[in-house]
C-alpha cells in the first residue's frame, strides 16, 4: 500500500505546487529563486515533453489510461514478488502520470513551472541553454524510469553472477 501513498503525494505535491503556480503568476511571468539558473516561470503545455505534440489531448489522455492500467498492473505484481526498488518507481511513475492526466483531462493543457538556465564558457565558447520548462509530475516520471532503469541493470548484474 506504501507504493499508491508515495503516488499519491506526488499527486497532492504536484497539483498543489500547479494551482500556486496558475493562482500567483500570470502566463509567461517569472520570478528568480537562484539568480538566472533557477527560476519559476508560469508555462502551459499543450503538448508532451519538450513541447512535442502539441494539440493532441485526447492521444495522451488514452495513452496515460492505458499507462496507468499497465503500471498498476505491473507494480501488484512487484509488491507480490517483494521487490522494493521497482514498486518505488513505479509508484513515482504512477504520481506523475496522474498528475499530468489530470491537468490534460480537465484543462486541455499541464501547467508547467520549473525553468533552468546554464550558462558557462566551454573551452573559449560560450554556452547559454534553456532547459524546457517541467513541473513535478515531469520530475516524478523521470525519477521513475531512472529507477526503473537502475533496477534493471542491478538485477542484469545478480543474472550474471
Amino acid at each position: 500500500m506504501r507504493y499508491y501513498i508515495y503516488a499519491l503525494i506526488v499527486l497532492l505535491v504536484d497539483q498543489a505546487t500547479k494551482w500556486l503556480i496558475v493562482d500567483r503568476l500570470a502566463i509567461g511571468e517569472t520570478r528568480p529563486v537562484i539568480g538566472e539558473f533557477f527560476q519559476i516561470t508560469s508555462h502551459r503545455n499543450k503538448g508532451a515533453a519538450f513541447g512535442i505534440l502539441q494539440n493532441q489531448r485526447w492521444f495522451f489522455v488514452i495513452i496515460t489510461l492505458v499507462v496507468v492500467v499497465g503500471v498498476i498492473w505491473y507494480l501488484e505484481k512487484m509488491r507480490r514478488e517483494k521487490k522494493r526498488l521497482m514498486p518505488i518507481a513505479l509508484g513515482l511513475l504512477l504520481g506523475g502520470a496522474l498528475g499530468n492526466f489530470i491537468d490534460r483531462s480537465l484543462f486541455g493543457q499541464v501547467v508547467d513551472f520549473l525553468q533552468f538556465r546554464f550558462q558557462f564558457n566551454w573551452f573559449g565558447t560560450a554556452v547559454d541553454y534553456t532547459y524546457p520548462i517541467f513541473n513535478i509530475a515531469d520530475s516524478a516520471i523521470c525519477i521513475g524510469v531512472a529507477l526503473i532503469f537502475l533496477d534493471s541493470l542491478i538485477s542484469w548484474r545478480r543474472e550474471r553472477r
